[in-house]
């Protein structure tokens, strides 16, 4: 059985590629940007909002609470979606440290 070979990465290169690939997705990046514009918590059916079936968007917004970018709490029948602010502050942070490490290479650079 093949291998993703993730173990041979560290734990810092692994935990950007979760979150990177959470927001691998345009419908991903608009639930994200949803949830912050609204400043709260939802409770209903996000997939009113995007054009996509309510069952394409239950996968993102799973992919998402997996990689811990969103909690979701169930009250009854429905699911209460939030931004999970750490996560969101830990993907900025090391969003930032990646692209600043990659930055600092200049000379690097083919012309």
């Amino acid at each position: 059985m093949a291998s993703a070979k993730t173990d041979l990465f560290d734990t810092r290169l692994n935990s950007a590629a979760v979150l990177f690939k959470a927001l691998a997705h345009p419908a991903r990046l608009a639930i994200l940007q949803y949830l912050a514009e609204t400043k709260v918590c939802i409770t209903g059916d996000i997939s009113d909002e995007l054009p996509l079936s309510r069952t394409t968007v239950n996968q993102h917004l799973t992919e998402l609470k997996n990689a811990g970018l969103i909690q979701g709490t169930v009250d009854g029948v429905k699911v209460n979606y939030c931004l999970n602010p750490q996560k969101v502050e830990e993907m900025i942070f090391i969003a930032n440290t990646f692209f600043d490490q990659i930055n600092k290479t200049p000379d690097n650079q083919c012309t």
